[in-house]
């Protein structure tokens, strides 16, 4: 079962830089988007194998997610239940019978970090109580651009980053109490090596050097550990200034 989590920095965009080559490619059961920018009728898809499922922004050409999913969910939700956070379309949630699946597009702290205090003390706050509501449930998968690289391993200049958006102190800080809510960042279940990443900026020719950040997840209930095949970062895959990360179970959800 192949799971892949994707910021495409626009759907319109990425369809031109040979999106549906890499759906074909990798053929994934289910595929979660951050960052469409669009809304669905203003994007032609011919996809019948399938259920795809859309959370637009209130705010055209802004943030935005999508899944298509070849397993049907059994419920599908838009947002975290709270019309604050629910503006801009970053959540959706699938409900499986035995799994939770939410795609998420973290807001950025923004330059001059003037949306750190919403970002740490309201949103993050909200979607960590959502997503441990979701897991006494049942397991739950969490994937998409958090918008954080946790240590300093997950980007590629530590030392100068520590007061930019993404790599501040109280975003790391949340972003454990978020995996202390008993969720695994499933890449580094895998993986134990430095320099792999899944952002670069478009800027001085970042991703050719590899100065990059690692700031898309797959983070998955610990009690599923044993369900877990294998994670990965799918680096060498263009189209965005993000890379796909991708998750492979051992069974099929249902």
């Amino acid at each position: 079962m192949l799971l892949i989590s994707w910021n495409v920095n626009g759907i319109r965009a990425a369809i031109k830089k040979g999106f549906f080559t890499f759906l074909k490619d990798y053929d994934p059961d289910i595929l979660c988007l951050q960052e469409v920018k669009a809304e669905e009728d203003q994007v032609e898809l011919d996809l019948p194998d399938y259920n795809i499922y859309w959370n637009s922004a209130e705010k055209k050409g802004y943030s935005g997610t999508a899944v298509f999913t070849k397993v049907k969910p059994i419920n599908v939700t838009y947002g975290i239940g709270e019309e604050e956070h629910d503006q801009e379309g970053r959540v959706i949630t699938l409900e499986f019978n035995s799994y939770f699946l939410v795609t998420v597009y973290t807001p950025n702290s923004q330059n001059g970090l003037k949306r750190l205090d919403y970002r740490i003390n309201g949103w993050e706050k909200s979607f960590r109580q959502y997503i441990a509501d979701l897991d006494k449930k049942k397991p739950t998968m969490v994937c998409g651009d958090l918008n954080v690289a946790h240590k300093e391993i997950d980007l590629a200049n530590p030392k100068t980053n520590t007061k930019n958006p993404g790599f501040t102190p109280e975003e790391r800080d949340s972003f454990q109490k978020f995996l202390d809510l008993g969720l695994d960042d499933s890449f580094r279940i895998f993986h134990k090596e430095p320099e792999r990443y899944s952002w670069w900026s478009y800027r001085t020719k970042a991703r050719e050097r590899n100065v990059g950040w690692r700031i898309d997840y797959f983070c998955t209930s610990t009690r599923m550990r044993s369900e877990l095949e294998s994670a990965d970062i799918l680096d060498h895959v263009l189209g965005s200034d993000h890379c796909p990360v991708s998750l492979s179970l051992k069974s099929p959800i249902q």
